[in-house]
């Protein structure tokens, strides 16, 4: 029987509540549409941003650091590919299996990598920096949704320890952490971009949609330096450091014409390439950042003085008789009593007594006038950062002993950089340059420091201590004439100087006829027996001049036969300390 048809069965709705069903159900429907039409047509930015959160991302286009270039355009610093393997933590899918392999891959903790993992808010986490091209294809080859590979570029250093100091090392982001890497870093790094891809669920881009910022390169640093010449100094400086157990060594190389610095080293050096064991203490280059009392190679800027002031000539006579000068209640030696010497052979046989007289006899003003023209006590603006101005102190302050003292370098200090540039008055004919790293067009505009006359004056004098009678017979160079001075001079350890150690050195230019290039060395602390500049500086010297003179092409000027060796009864001539 139908239920329907059953008289007991029959129930009537009142007919208002099928029309209030009706009226809900309608403005249900046009609730939906009204948001729907709010999302989809004016507000559709929420839709298209959680869809486009699902495959799009914007990634960082590393911009290629510029590259860094001697004179000739030989390579120093280069930046290469690599791969880093980052993760979207969000997209990351990893089997315990998979998280194991991966940590073992990257030498991680797996720990640490879930700890990578977790924070899904971030779009982007590195879990390894610049991985070997076959570790990064084994990561690849998990198949790990979200872990995917990154494009770097890593800072490589062909001449490695030879431009170390000079060149300087990156960090891991590619920014400059030492030396001319630093200085440069603006016009180095260039400028990142950027551009939206669309990635699949293993975190591979799929496709390009669009370019935000176009990366711009760093530009190109040429320097003034002559890798040739840079790996003849640094080899000749290490053996010599070696040779004489020393402490350290620096060398500077100059264009005499220019101020340009064709070579720089020190040593010990360090690997640039091999930042594990990067060491920052052995990271300073020596001839920019230390200072050091010059000793016996301040003795040609006292006599230059003089003869600009007009109180001597070359041929003026000094008594240096009977090998002591007593100066208050001090008392100043010369090992090797001369007796009666003109300036000429008191810079010839380095003569502490005839510089502490030819010095006492000018106002001290006229003294400190010419060292600070020079350069002395002021930074030498190389661009090199950390560059040290030395001491100087004012004349006002000058006792007479420390005037004496100061004649022949102790109670100044000074870099390596600062003392070479120095000598440029010499081998210019008294006109001085700044010293650059950076290649220049044309040479800087120069000062005149002293007259052509006085320059040529000490110049011959430089010329006569390099032969035998002078205190660096060992500074020779077959075929060139060449001018220079030694330097030997205690090291000051606290209030008082060192009895046994030394810092040996030697300044010079060749060819003395036409001078081309300008040398300087330094030795700390030597420790194998002979401690003398004209023993361990001058020979160092030799070598990188007649190889750099040679390299660049330079036209002798003296005979193939023109190195001359003391008498075998003569001995070797030393300088005073």
């Amino acid at each position: 029987m139908s239920p329907v048809a059953h008289p007991g069965l029959a129930l009537k709705l009142p007919a208002w509540r099928s029309r209030l069903l009706l009226l809900a159900l309608l403005a249900w429907f046009a609730a939906l549409a009204v948001r729907a039409l709010y999302l989809q047509g004016l507000h559709n930015d929420f839709l298209q941003q959680k869809g486009e959160s699902r495959y799009s991302r914007v990634i960082e286009l590393t911009a290629t650091r510029g590259r860094i270039v001697d004179r000739n355009n030989e390579p120093l610093a280069i930046s290469t590919p690599v791969e880093s393997v980052a993760a979207s933590p969000a997209d990351v899918e990893i089997t315990p299996e998979q998280e194991k392999r991966l940590a073992r891959l990257l030498g991680m903790d797996a720990g640490e990598l879930r700890k990578k993992f977790a924070d899904t808010r971030r779009e982007f986490v590195y879990l390894k920096r610049q991985l070997p091209p076959d570790d990064a294809a084994r990561v690849v080859a998990l198949g790990i949704p979200g872990v995917f590979l990154q494009r770097e570029y890593r800072r490589y250093y062909p001449a490695g320890e030879v431009t170390a100091h000079l060149i300087g090392i990156t960090d891991v982001d590619g920014r400059g952490r030492e030396a001319l890497e630093l200085a440069f870093e603006q016009e180095l790094a260039g400028r990142a971009g950027s551009r939206r891809v669309i990635k699949d669920r293993l975190g591979q881009i799929v496709e390009d949609m669009e370019s935000i910022r176009a990366p711009q390169n760093g530009r190109t640093l040429v320097l003034s330096i002559d890798a040739r010449i840079q790996y003849l100094a640094h080899r000749e400086l290490k053996a010599a450091v070696a040779a004489h157990r020393a402490r350290a060594g620096s060398i500077v190389v100059l264009d005499a014409a220019t101020g340009e610095v064709l070579a720089m080293a020190n040593a010990p050096s360090f690997n640039p390439n091999n930042r594990d064991r990067f060491d920052p203490r052995r990271a300073r280059n020596r001839a920019v950042t230390d200072l050091f009392e010059p000793g016996s190679t301040l003795k040609p800027f006292t006599a230059a003085a003089a003869l600009e002031a007009g109180t001597v000539r070359p041929e003026s006579i000094i008594q240096t008789a009977p090998g002591q000068f007593a100066i208050g209640n001090r008392v100043i030696h010369d090992a090797h009593p001369e007796g009666a010497l003109t300036v000429a052979q008191v810079i010839q046989k380095s003569s502490n007594i005839g510089t502490a007289k030819i010095g006492l006899a000018l106002p001290s003003e006229t003294l400190w006038g010419l060292l600070h023209q020079v350069g002395f006590g002021v930074p030498p603006r190389s661009g090199f950062p950390g560059e040290v101005s030395g001491r100087l102190r004012p004349a006002a302050n000058w006792r007479p002993v420390e005037q004496a003292t100061m004649s022949y370098g102790y109670g100044i200090s000074v870099s390596l950089l600062q003392l070479a540039r120095a000598y440029l008055i010499f081998a210019t004919d008294g006109e001085l340059r700044p010293a650059t790293l950076v290649r220049r067009e044309a040479p800087a505009a120069a000062t005149r420091a002293i007259s052509a006359p006085t320059a040529q004056a000490v110049r011959r004098m430089l010329e006569m201590a390099v032969q035998p009678g002078g205190t660096a017979p060992r500074a020779q160079v077959t075929g060139y004439r060449v001018a220079g001075k030694t330097g030997t001079a205690h090291k000051l350890e606290g209030r008082g100087y060192a009895s046994d150690k030394f810092v040996s050195s030697f300044v010079g230019f060749a060819p003395a006829s036409a001078p081309r290039l300008v040398v300087a060395v330094m030795i700390d602390e030597p420790s194998a027996g002979q401690y003398y500049g004209g023993a361990v500086a001058a020979p160092v010297f030799s070598t990188v001049m007649a190889g750099a003179l040679r390299a660049l092409a330079v036209r002798p000027d003296a005979p193939v036969d023109n190195v001359m060796p003391p008498p075998p009864d003569a001995g070797e001539i030393k300088e005073e300390v």
